[in-house]
């Protein structure tokens, strides 16, 4: 957007030459940590009831390493490839590669990288419904860690909520769905088979097999499956909730066990999260949760958990923070402040009656995350198992917010 200042003589009206887009690079980064200093510390001491203080060493020390940890998430954001040398655990590969980067190093030494990947919530461990067994989920180095720098710990927390650092984590995510969204055929089918390849990708299951179709990596991404590639279990079941996405699931039957145990933000409410005081009340006090967060290897596209009709999508735009659970699991706002779309569904239960009864379905973005995009229309009917929307590019969650009145039961293994 241009903006024209106002002139009391009559000017001759030009077209301004477009300003070419700034790259998001770890100068400019740089760039804007330095010239956002000092108004930082002007805006946070102005506020009422925060302590008016000089920035110390320590913390200027801090903050400096916790920009260049976004600078790196940032730089490295395309980076896919867990370093895993033959014969190590994901764990221990991790902690390996790590120590190798001259930048961790750099910050920290041989005793603090092992004691942040055995006791600080350096990476995650999923279990493996199928199997059974606890897996290490694999994440690219920089990522990894430049993620914890920036969302584990208090001081990290406030560093982040910072107004220019909220500004360059949306510049990065719009940044980098351009650059999923470009179409140079040989960089995308580049992208493609690294992709694939990295992250054991089953082929045999996309509904377009042929690569060299999928004009924009985020086309692929975002790629549809063969018909019954995700079949919705006992289908003709009304009273069972599905499965939304491929997943690492996470369930609670009350909202405050959600609060409670996992999902630490402080103004994580049911309220907050759908912005919509009538779907609220129509929830009751404490309404069940299930939390789907897809990470960047999953198909990309989720599926309505019910059966019923599709009354309503409302878009609320905000920020652009990881849902990784070492940001869920600290007091960062990550769901309610996080850009999302809430659908309601008008949800049928039985076989025996038309009473419906109201579900919340929320896409939260995320960090590096594009867009959020969806198949149904509202007024549509909709099948439980039936695709739904999608993300384009980067790590994103989906959270069912199903009714007190419901008092859903979940299978054993995931409560």
């Amino acid at each position: 957007m241009f903006w024209k200042r106002a002139s009391a003589q009559p000017t001759t009206t030009t077209t301004p030459e477009p300003v070419p887009e700034r790259p998001l690079s770890p100068q400019a980064i740089r760039d804007i940590v330095n010239q956002n200093d000092n108004d930082e510390l002007t805006s946070q001491q102005s506020k009422p009831g925060v302590f008016e203080r000089t920035m110390g060493m320590e913390e200027q020390k801090t903050r400096k390493m916790l920009a260049e940890a976004l600078m790196m998430v940032v730089d490295n954001s395309e980076q896919m490839v867990e370093e895993t040398p033959q014969g190590m655990s994901f764990q221990t590969s991790s902690l390996a590669s790590a120590s190798s980067h001259s930048w961790l190093s750099k910050h920290f030494g041989p005793r603090l990288l092992h004691k942040l990947f055995a006791a600080d919530s350096l990476g995650n461990y999923v279990i493996n419904r199928r199997t059974g067994k606890k897996e290490w989920e694999s994440m690219p180095i920089y990522a990894r860690i430049g993620m914890h720098l920036l969302f584990y710990g208090p001081a990290a927390i406030r560093f982040v909520t910072w107004s220019w650092i909220e500004r360059i984590l949306k510049e990065a995510s719009e940044r980098e769905g351009r650059i999923y969204d470009s179409t140079d055929v040989k960089s995308v089918q580049s992208h493609i088979r690294s992709f694939i390849a990295t992250y054991s990708i089953d082929t045999s299951e996309l509904l377009e097999k042929d690569l060299t179709k999928y004009a924009t990596f985020n086309s692929f991404f975002s790629r549809r499956l063969v018909p019954g590639a995700r079949p919705p279990a006992f289908p003709e079941d009304p009273s069972i909730i599905g499965s939304a996405a491929d997943s690492r699931l996470t369930v609670f039957h009350t909202f405050s066990e959600a609060k409670s145990f996992w999902v630490k933000g402080r103004h994580f409410t049911v309220s907050n999260l759908l912005e919509d005081s009538s779907l609220t009340a129509s929830l009751g006090k404490s309404p069940s949760v299930a939390i789907w967060r897809l990470a960047p290897q999953d198909y990309h596209r989720f599926h309505s958990p019910v059966s019923g009709t599709l009354r309503k999508i409302t878009h609320i735009p905000g920020q652009y923070y990881t849902v990784n659970p070492q940001a869920v699991n600290e007091d960062l706002d990550v769901f309610t402040a996080n850009t999302r779309s809430v659908a309601i569904i008008d949800a049928k239960f039985s076989k025996d009656t038309n009473e419906t009864i109201p579900i919340a379905f929320v896409a939260v973005g995320a960090l590096l995350v594009g867009s959020i995009g969806w198949d149904k229309k509202e007024g549509e009917e909709i099948t439980r198992g039936d695709g739904f929307g999608y993300f384009a590019y980067g790590g994103s969650t989906v959270i069912g917010i199903f009714p007190e009145k419901l008092d859903v039961q979940w299978d054993e293994d995931l409560a």
